[in-house]
């Protein structure tokens, strides 16, 4: 840790990357999966908890590589979105083999979702976004963290209320998508409103 990002300023990171600037409900990125693996809370959590994993490795990687081989060799403009793609698959390869020789039934409900984390949108999204806040590599590891955090938590939430509304009377022209768009942007709606409490 440098003596620029205290504490106090790496907590803060983290809080407003879950909550405020949800990588989810505030810039819905990662919503294909995000609507298809919710439909139970241990795949979900099994999901969320590989995002975080993936986003925290590849912030905290393409950080170092952003800041200490592309900004000194000129080479952050033209090579920055290849890299962090090569990065982002190359960990995402990693913790699908890990999960399929520790758990083979999530290995199988994540299914094509597993390796499709690869192009999430939300994990390169969270690397693009740490460079555009001039974040350095402890702030973007604690960054990726705080984003991995808030996708899982908005994945595992829409997962309780999807399983509770099995047992509700839905209208018919909400069931399914419908009615998962509307409680994701009431949910939206409440992480927005701690916009002015903490702020990155």
């Amino acid at each position: 840790m440098t003596p620029d990002t205290p504490a106090v300023g790496l907590l803060v990171i983290l809080i407003s990357a879950a909550l405020t600037d949800n990588i989810l409900l505030t810039r819905f990125l990662g919503m294909c999966s995000y609507l298809a693996i919710s439909r139970q809370i241990k795949s979900s959590l099994g999901l969320g908890l590989a995002v975080t994993f993936v986003n925290t490795v590849t912030c905290a990687l393409n950080a170092a590589l952003y800041r200490y081989v592309l900004e000194p060799l000129g080479l952050h403009t033209s090579l920055k979105l290849i890299l962090f793609i090569v990065v982002i698959a190359a960990t995402v390869q990693l913790i699908e083999m890990v999960i399929e020789r520790v758990s083979l039934p999530l290995y199988y409900a994540l299914g094509v979702f597993l390796p499709l984390i690869t192009v999430n949108c939300a994990i390169l999204g969270t690397s693009l976004f740490m460079v555009n806040k001039g974040l350095d590599v402890v702030q973007s590891t604690v960054y990726g963290l705080g984003s991995g955090l808030g996708w899982m938590l908005a994945i595992v939430l829409l997962a309780g209320i999807r399983q509770r509304l099995k047992t509700a009377q839905v209208p018919r022209g909400l069931e399914g998508p419908g009615i998962s768009l509307i409680i994701t942007g009431i949910m939206a709606l409440a992480f927005v409103a701690f916009t002015g409490m903490i702020q990155s």
